[in-house]
Formats: structure tokens, sequence, C-alpha cells
């Protein structure tokens, strides 16, 4: 009974800050602090006299944190099973191919695979894994989950735009391989190689490194330069209402989970909670 207690207080500890919960608070904030740090490690490492004079601290730094998000992870896939309806086997394969359980070994596992004698070339790609310790913020700072929120309630319309962007650029290179091959048999050689054209045209980069020359190409480029505008603006917008809708829902929720706990009075001798309208009913 004991041993249920503590992993289910264990996965509490790791998922759940509730208000007044002070190890749980205290965890989620070390957490993000060390996920932080070691982003600065990483980009600052890049740095070749930051890392000559600083090498000895950033390998200390990073033993230190893959110790505990190592210990982080085993604990996670210890006291996962204290969820009701998690088995003790199933359960935890499922929970390893979770997506954030996923980044939580990502972060770990270019630091273990020189141990069995991996191929440098192959580690020197890995290490880049590293990074993805920043995707690990969104377990421990719940308002980023407002992102992954606003994307699930807009993946219609996002895919819908996509298409109608991806349908956009197809033609836009086709139209200008029509009309330049001849001229610039280099430059539109065929539709594929265009489509960098296009692309550089529809988002109005314009690296100029590609262009139409001829007077009809000129005039078709101008019309889809103006539409680029157009179709871009289109994700941007949904995206944009999206994240508006979402924060008035939280805001919402949020005010009316505080006007439910103002209702309530606490019984000073059972500690049993009572609503104001169950009062004046009785």
């Amino acid at each position: 009974m004991l041993y249920k207690r503590i992993k289910k207080r264990t996965w509490e500890i790791l998922n759940t800050a509730r208000r007044g919960d002070y190890p749980a608070i205290f965890f989620q904030w070390f957490m993000l602090a060390l996920i932080l740090l070691n982003v600065i490690a990483v980009v600052l490492a890049t740095v070749r006299s930051i890392n000559q004079q600083f090498n000895q601290f950033f390998n200390w730094f990073e033993t230190f944190s893959v110790i505990i998000f190592s210990l982080e992870y085993l604990l996670r896939l210890w006291s996962c099973t204290s969820v009701p309806g998690r088995g003790p086997i199933w359960g935890r394969i499922k929970f390893l191919f979770y997506p954030m359980t996923v980044i939580d070994l990502l972060s770990v596992l270019p630091f273990y695979l020189p141990l069995f004698g991996m191929d440098l070339r192959f580690l020197r790609i890995l290490r880049m894994f590293r990074i993805f310790r920043l995707a690990k913020i969104g377990r421990y700072y719940q308002s980023l989950n407002l992102i992954r929120n606003v994307f699930s309630d807009k993946k219609d319309e996002i895919v819908l735009s996509a298409t109608i962007m991806g349908v956009l650029l197809i033609l836009s290179a086709s139209f200008l391989y029509y009309l330049e091959n001849e001229a610039q048999p280099k430059a539109f050689s065929s539709i594929p190689a265009a489509m960098w054209w296009a692309v550089t045209a529809l988002t109005t980069v314009g690296y100029g490194d590609i262009y139409p020359i001829t007077p009809l190409g000129k005039f078709v480029a101008s019309l889809i330069a103006i539409s680029g505008i157009g179709m871009f603006a289109l994700p941007t917008g949904i995206i944009s209402s999206g994240f508006v809708e979402e924060i008035h829902k939280h805001k919402r929720e949020h005010a009316e989970a505080s006007e439910e706990v103002d209702n309530n009075i606490t019984c000073p001798h059972c500690g049993k909670q009572f609503n104001h309208e169950e009062i004046k009913k009785e």
C-alpha cells in the first residue's frame, strides 16, 4: 500500500503542480530552469572562443543535466502505471511511444550512444538532438499548451490553406516553366527547378537569383507575387483568430473556476465544502 502511494505521489509531482503543492511546484520550476540553461549552453558551446574557455564546465553541466533528465525519464516510466487503466507492461510500452516520452529519450540519447562505440560522424548529427530539450518545456509550462490547442482546433482550416498554397505553388512553377524555358533553359530547366522561384515569389522573399525576362513571364510573375501576399495571410489569420479564441476560452474557464471556489464554504469541523446555494436551499 505504501509502495502504491509513493508511486502515485511521484507521478503527481512529475506531472501536476496544483496550487499549494510545493514539491511539485519546485520540481516544475527547477526543470524549467535546467532546460533553459541547457539550451543556452548548447548555443554558447558552438562559439569556438567560449567553448575553448569553458569546455570543462560545459562537459560537467552536460553530465549533470543528463543524470537529472535520465532519473526523470526512469521515474516517469516507473510511476506511469499509477494512472487508472494503465497496465504494468502494456501501459509502460504505450507510454514509451507518447510524443513527450520520445522527446525525453531523444534529449539524453546523444550522451549514451558513444558508450556503445557509435561512429563519430553519426554522433555529431545526433548531438543536435540535445536541442530537443527545449521541447520539454511544454511539459512543465502549461501555457505552451495553448499553441497545441490552437493547432488542434484549427487543423482542418490549416490543412485546407496548406493545400491551396501547394496547388498555387505547382501552378506558378508550371506557368513560369512554359513561359521562360526557351529564354532561360538553365534557370527554368524543369517544373521542380522553377519551384524555387515560385517559393521565393509567393513568400515575397525574392532572392533575385532566378527571375523572368520575357514580357509575358514578367506579367504572370507579378500576378503570382501579388496573390502570394494574400495566400500567406490566410493561414496567419486562421492561427491568429485561433489564439484569440483560445485565450478568451482560457480566461472564461479560469473565471468560472475562481467563482466556484469563492462560492464554496469549508466546514471548520469536518472539512467538507458547501456551496452558498446549497446552504440557502437547506
